[in-house]
């Protein structure tokens, strides 16, 4: 199967889930397994390829027979066509750092930390700053850190040390700094999302700081970033950065105004964005994918495959 090499291949059969014997990333492929056992008694029998990499499979410029339907966590909507699932990150496989040498952990257990550390942390008790804290996946991050040298009263942001890192090069001449556990980023007013390799993992969990989420504008997506709006959930930043000053200085200016913003971003993470949501999406989307979009049903599992339990 040419598809399957742009993924991992599953079928599910008879109420079983089976997967090919390797795994790239087996916690990652544990995290999607997860989610699917938990919802195998409603969905048909259906092939499908799920991609684990960080990258999307499927360029909307392919060939029409290259155009297969392949599930990946994340894409740039301009390029690619892949189908969207909700990132195994969920429940295993997120990004291991020095504070979470094991990955960021499971999304239930992250949101009860986050939800009891932001109970603790009234608006008018947060610093005054935009912060970040990441590490240089992406040259579109190197401007605000940057901006951060040359107005440190306004923004806190620098470039963590990562696998790649060789020297100060790598972290814009200074020495890496620290990284920062998702409950510390609480105690800032402001805190800075922009892309990484692909759509950032730290988006939600900024949402459940309650503080307000400046977000840099980006083709990369995730399955829930079309719910959020831009000056209703978050506020928009440009690629560039060159109106991160300007709107800086007016959220200081109109305190109420950001606070609100913040508070309707953190609910709609806080209500939506749960366990029981994120299963539900799993159900309609393999539904939808087997009803629309595969004619051929597995009669029975192929012999190469194993078991998922």
């Amino acid at each position: 199967m040419i598809a399957a090499k742009r993924g991992v291949h599953y079928q599910i059969v008879g109420r079983r889930l089976y997967r090919q014997s390797n795994c790239m990333f087996p916690s990652r492929c544990q995290g999607i397994e997860h989610f699917i056992l938990e919802i195998i008694d409603k969905l048909p029998d259906m092939d499908l390829i799920i991609n684990v990499r960080d990258y999307p499979q499927v360029g909307i410029y392919f060939p029409k027979e290259q155009q297969f339907p392949i599930l990946s966590f994340s894409k740039e909507v301009t390029s690619y066509a892949d189908i969207i699932y909700p990132a195994w990150t969920f429940w295993s496989g997120g990004p291991a750092l020095d504070i979470y040498p094991n990955g960021i952990g499971r999304w239930d257990l992250i949101r009860e930390k986050l939800l009891q550390t932001q109970s603790k942390l009234p608006w008018n008790k947060k610093k005054n700053v935009a912060f970040f804290r990441g590490s240089r996946t992406s040259s579109q991050r190197d401007p605000i850190v940057m901006l951060s040298r040359s107005r440190p009263d306004l923004i806190d942001a620098k470039y963590t040390k990562n696998q790649a890192w060789k020297s100060k090069a790598d972290t814009l001449g200074d020495d890496p700094a620290n990284t920062v556990s998702f409950e510390d980023h609480c105690v800032y007013k402001y805190l800075i999302n922009v892309h990484g390799v692909a759509a950032s993992f730290r988006y939600k969990h900024l949402f459940l700081c309650r503080s307000l989420v400046l977000n840099v504008e980006s083709d990369w997506i995730e399955f829930f970033y079309p719910y959020l709006k831009p000056w209703i959930h978050y506020i928009p930043i440009d690629r560039n950065f060159k109106n991160m000053i300007q709107v800086l200085e007016f959220l200081n200016d109109n305190p109420l105004l950001a606070s609100r913003i913040a508070k309707r971003g953190f609910e709609f993470i806080r209500d939506q964005l749960t366990m029981n949501m994120i299963r539900c999406y799993w159900q309609n989307l393999l539904i939808g994918y087997s009803d629309r979009l595969i004619s051929y049903r597995p009669i029975k599992p192929d012999p190469n495959m194993i078991e998922i339990h």
